[in-house]
């Protein structure tokens, strides 16, 4: 059940954050969901009696992971959803497993095997797939694609720096004090490129923010955290498949996005990657 609600609360997030977008600049948005979510999560976890404060070089490790963990994938992804249907923007950034699996296979010596070629060529057909509707809609946005790839890069390599990081910090405190250092950069960049907003928000404006805080950067980070250690890889697979689907179906409901049959094509080839990827192979038992 925990695991339904996290898939739901992701997925949902998408079209919540196209929504509040209409009425707020992008940085803004991230960097008030981001700064409040983060002081809702330190209270939670430091009335929990964990302790929250890095000593010595722990803070290097939270600058250096939260840069693309966190300031990355979040500043990144947030600018292309403002140029991309929300639907679409999340099908892009669910192909961080596969860019994960070939940096691996790539750069760190690991195996290129059929699964991962299959992966590749099913993220391409995808990105192609979304990439013509971009390019000949009267008002598509190509440069949104670019931005979400981008996005699911940056996510990708701060997966693999988490993979082979040797924590003393407990990773509920890592990702609060990631948090925190990449929302006082948000609000930086966000003081320095967008227009400042009025404060005068609209219920709509507000139910985005309260999402995007309390169920996005709250409850299904802490949702996360707890199944995180506990699921098999094909449990964590499925519901990383799932999301995107969420997203696309959920925004018809809450923006009146109206996906394309590319739009669906794409799910699917990009789901059968994720599978390719993720999904434990089966072994092949006979008796002697």
């Amino acid at each position: 059940m925990a695991l339904v609600a996290l898939t739901l609360m992701w997925g949902v997030n998408w079209p919540m954050m196209k929504l509040s977008l209409r009425e707020l600049t992008p940085l803004y948005f991230r960097a008030i969901t981001m700064s409040c979510g983060a002081l809702w999560l330190y209270l939670f976890y430091f009335a929990r009696g964990m302790r929250m404060l890095p000593r010595g070089r722990e803070w290097r490790s939270v600058v250096r992971l939260g840069l693309p963990n966190m300031l990355g994938w979040h500043t990144v992804s947030i600018l292309g959803v403002k140029e991309l249907a929300s639907g679409r923007a999340a099908i892009l950034g669910f192909t961080m497993p596969i860019w994960t699996v070939l940096i691996s296979a790539l750069f760190l010596g690991e195996r290129l095997t059929r699964r991962v070629a299959f992966a590749a060529v099913s993220v391409a057909i995808a990105i192609a797939l979304l990439s013509s509707v971009e390019f000949t809609a009267i008002t598509g946005h190509p440069i949104g694609i670019l931005w979400m790839e981008m996005a699911a890069l940056l996510w990708a390599i701060g997966t693999l720096m988490m993979r082979r990081a040797h924590l003393t910090l407990p990773v509920e405190a890592l990702t609060v004090w990631m948090m925190v250092l990449s929302s006082a950069c948000l609000w930086i960049l966000a003081w320095a490129s967008e227009s400042a907003p009025d404060w005068q928000f609209s219920n709509r404006l507000w139910a985005g923010l309260i999402y995007g805080i309390f169920i996005n950067y709250g409850f299904a980070q802490i949702i996360w955290t707890v199944l995180a250690r506990n699921l098999p890889p094909a449990t964590s697979a499925m519901s990383v498949m799932a999301v995107p689907m969420v997203g696309t179906l959920s925004a018809t409901l809450i923006v009146g996005e109206w996906p394309h049959w590319q739009d669906f094509a794409a799910l699917v080839f990009v789901a059968a990657a994720i599978a390719a990827v993720l999904l434990p192979s089966r072994k092949v038992t006979g008796n002697a």
